[in-house]
């Protein structure tokens, strides 16, 4: 089932999203993650829509999404590979209009990504230098027809 987040589920939430970023991100210093903790919280509970894939009571899965941003799409290690997060993706954008678009910012080194976001229909529109980390970061679109 998916549905919004509620407070309740953040702290499954936000294991899922630091265990994602240390594995998908690892070249990133995990301090990073750590310091912005606090703020993402607040971000996927309060500041952008957040959605979560929840099968027998557990939280499998989340997207959270700002403006028309996908500012995290994370599963839990041991059920990826089950299309969880295209579930979660899929649910976000069939409740969009027509011509809606999404986008997502992706570091170059994170391949696995980059394959889900193309399998998906999203296209790469722009590569540039994220100058916080010195890391190049691709801006894959998509479009609803």
């Amino acid at each position: 089932m998916i549905r919004k987040i509620k407070e309740e589920d953040l702290t499954k939430v936000m294991t899922i999203w630091v265990k994602g970023n240390f594995k998908a991100n690892s070249f990133i210093e995990k301090d990073y993650w750590l310091e912005i903790y606090n703020q993402a919280k607040v971000d996927f509970l309060e500041n952008f829509k957040t959605y979560v894939y929840v099968e027998n009571d557990e939280v499998l899965g989340f997207i959270s999404i700002d403006e028309n941003e996908i500012k995290a799409i994370f599963v839990k290690e041991e059920n990826r590979g089950h299309e969880i997060g295209t579930k979660l993706l899929n649910y976000y954008r069939n409740n969009l209009e027509d011509n809606a678009e999404l986008s997502v910012k992706i570091f170059e080194k994170n391949m696995k990504g980059i394959i889900f976001f193309s399998n998906l229909q999203f296209k790469n529109s722009k590569i540039q230098l994220n100058e916080q980390f010195n890391e190049t970061e691709y801006i894959m679109t998509w479009k609803k027809e």
